[in-house]
């Protein structure tokens, strides 16, 4: 995992999700995640990018 993945898993988790998976299932679960809150979205955000 790179620095600047590493990076937009902390400040942006859905942008580093649709980087690397693109528009899909996944994305859409980071986007709720995150506007629950920011912790399970950076959560979501490192698993699904390891």
């Amino acid at each position: 995992m790179s620095l600047i993945t590493i990076l937009l898993n902390i400040f942006l988790p859905p942008v580093a999700v649709v980087l690397q998976h693109g528009v899909g299932g996944k994305f859409l679960i980071s986007i709720i995640l995150t506007l629950i809150g920011w912790l399970p979205g950076v959560i979501h955000a490192f698993y699904v990018n390891s």
